[in-house]
Order: C-alpha cells, then sequence, then structure tokens
C-alpha cells in the first residue's frame, strides 16, 4: 500500500490500495491512528474507498480532537441514514449514534440495535466524517470537506438504497436542495413529498424536546409512517 506523493485534484492524498492489501484505522480513542495492511482476498471499490475515507486527513488542523471518521457502509444496504457529526462520545467509541440520540432515533425508527447496525441493509453516513468541537450552542456545524470531497464517490457504491433518512437541516439542505421548504420544520411537514426516495427527520437530540413537544403532529403522522417504510425496505427479500 502507498499513497500518491501529490494530492488527487481537489482532495486529500489517495490510498492505492490493491486487491490483495487494504487499509483499516485501528479502533483507537486517540487521534494520529496508525494505518495496517491486511490480507484480503478482494478488496471491493467500495471498500477501497471506505478505507480512504477513513485515513483522510483534510481538515485535521479544524478538529479539535483529531481525524476520526465514523460512518458504516456496504454495497447492499438499502436504507441510508444521514446524521450531521459524530459527538464527543461517538468519537471516543467509533461507533455511530452510540449516544442519547442514538437511542431515540432508533426508537423513533422501531428497531433495535442489532438491526440497525446490521452494514448488511443499514448504511450510516454522517454530512460530517468527524467530530467538529464544540460551539456557543452545541456542537459546530459539519466540516463541509466530507460532502465536497467523498459524497459523490460514495453514493454511487450505494446502489442498493431505497430510502434515505435526513435527519436534521444540514442533511436537508445537502440532498433537497431548492426543494426543501423555509424551515425544518415545513420540510418534515411535508414530508410526503419527498417520498418514495427520501424522508426528512429532526435531529433526535435531547436538545430537541422543545420542538417535538411543540410538534405533535411529528409522533401522531410521521412516525407510524417511518416506521412502515423503514419496515418495508428493511424486510427480507
Amino acid at each position: 500500500m502507498r499513497r500518491d506523493a501529490a494530492p488527487s485534484a481537489g482532495g486529500p492524498p489517495r490510498i492505492r490500495a490493491r486487491s490483495w492489501c487494504g487499509a483499516r484505522l485501528l479502533d483507537s480513542p486517540v487521534s494520529g491512528f496508525p494505518l495496517r495492511c491486511f490480507i484480503v482476498t478482494d478488496l471491493s471499490p467500495l471498500d477501497r474507498l471506505l478505507a480512504e475515507i477513513r485515513a483522510c486527513r483534510a481538515c485535521e488542523a479544524e478538529l479539535p480532537l483529531g481525524p476520526r471518521p465514523v460512518l458504516r457502509a456496504s454495497a447492499g444496504a438499502r436504507l441510508l441514514i444521514v446524521g450531521q457529526a459524530p459527538g464527543a462520545k461517538v468519537h471516543a467509541s467509533g461507533v455511530p449514534w452510540d449516544d442519547a440520540s442514538g437511542e431515540r432515533l432508533r426508537a423513533w425508527l422501531g428497531i433495535d440495535a442489532d438491526t440497525f447496525y446490521d452494514e448488511s441493509r443499514i448504511a450510516i453516513v454522517p454530512m460530517g466524517f468527524c467530530y467538529p468541537g464544540r460551539g456557543a450552542s452545541g456542537d459546530n456545524p459539519p466540516r463541509p470537506e466530507c460532502a465536497r470531497l467523498w459524497f459523490d464517490a460514495l453514493l454511487a457504491q450505494l446502489t442498493g438504497v431505497r430510502l434515505t433518512l435526513l435527519v436534521g437541516q444540514y442533511a436537508q439542505r445537502h440532498f433537497l436542495g431548492a426543494r426543501r421548504k423555509a424551515s425544518l420544520t415545513d420540510t418534515v411537514a411535508a414530508w410526503r413529498d419527498y417520498a418514495p426516495g427520501y424522508l426528512p427527520l429532526p435531529h433526535p437530540s435531547p436538545r430537541n424536546r422543545g420542538w417535538l413537544a411543540r410538534n405533535a403532529w411529528f409522533g401522531d403522522d410521521v412516525l407510524p409512517a417511518l416506521r412502515e417504510r423503514v419496515g418495508a425496505v428493511l424486510a427480507p427479500r
């Protein structure tokens, strides 16, 4: 395995992983993860791409805890969950949605943790792959480099996805563009407009308890439809 001497056009140096060798990051809560070469019989294009993403250091200087991209994906995944960015707890564990927000999201979806983390059925890709640090009113927005550098190539590999959940305003802005409404509330309320491919959701953060209390229609109307749609997408074929 080796790196190009110069960055690829518009992005960070890319890993050239041959079919017999892949690159992965060790599971470690500290920054500066070493790369290891391991023998594989066949490295798929998606596996090579995920190795490159996990080795990305494009915005390292802007990350207070250093880079640790957290995402999961497989070519056969039928449900794609696009959130914002890992929080500090997820940065430490390396497990996406491994926090109170994740517990609420799984309750919304009506699935258990084993199903949620089944990469063969569910891909989990945040708008920003690394923890962006804290701001005045919570975590900072996702770093924009991730979507710019990686999303086109990554989404092109997820050919089995039948439903994409857009969790929060950043995912909705990226995927819906001019189709989104004036506010997140209006976008979520108009969820039928984006079917069958997308379903916009508020972020399940405990900070959003007030929003959920003010918008009872979300639990009455959206959650039953969400669970029905997710169940249909994940049902054995």
